[in-house]
């Protein structure tokens, strides 16, 4: 007789309280993605880079308007809190001390790809299109270019947008030039 093989899913208070029992720790580089803990990619050097250089020209442009959050995490419903590489948060008082901010709370969703590209877009792309998030960037390293994403219906986004290293994309009305990003 064979017996069915079942996954456990985690919930995000769940997972918290891994975080506190010390079975994760901080030094783990995990996420937690649709109940289960995934391991993130080691950050190379040029991704790090990538994601400094952006983190520096939103907090020079919407230092007034917005918050940037840098790999930290977002709570996206009972089984899920990714971990992305910049989250545009809209302002708080209290910077998010008492929780971590949710897709309602979100302007702009930036994932740097670098080694990750199919995981952004197979498996991080639906989950913030299920969550409402109104807007993601892929930068695309590989190809020197942003995809830009909005419109979110269900788990895809309606209208994907490419910027080549030449042109410049928006958001919350600030211009933001492709080279920039991924020089």
């Amino acid at each position: 007789m064979e017996v069915p093989v079942v996954k456990r899913h985690f919930t995000v208070k769940e997972y918290h309280q891994m975080a506190a029992s010390d079975i994760l720790t901080e030094n783990d580089r995990v996420e937690l993605i649709n109940g289960e803990i995934i391991t993130m990619s080691p950050i190379g050097s040029r991704h790090a880079s990538c994601v400094k250089r952006i983190n520096a020209l939103l907090n020079s442009k919407l230092q007034q308007i917005a918050i940037i959050s840098v790999q930290d995490p977002l709570h996206i419903g009972e089984y899920s809190e990714p971990e992305p590489d910049i989250a545009v948060l809209k302002p708080r008082a209290d910077f998010y001390a008492q929780q971590h901010p949710t897709p309602q709370d979100t302007l702009l969703i930036i994932e740097v790809s670098e080694t990750t590209l199919p995981y952004d877009r197979e498996v991080k792309l639906p989950l913030y299109a299920e969550a409402g998030i109104v807007e993601v960037w892929i930068v695309n390293l590989a190809q020197a270019c942003v995809e830009a994403y909005t419109h979110p219906s269900g788990d895809k986004y309606l209208e994907k947008k490419q910027y080549k290293k030449d042109s410049s994309v928006a958001v919350a009305g600030i211009i933001v030039a492709v080279q920039d990003m991924v020089a």
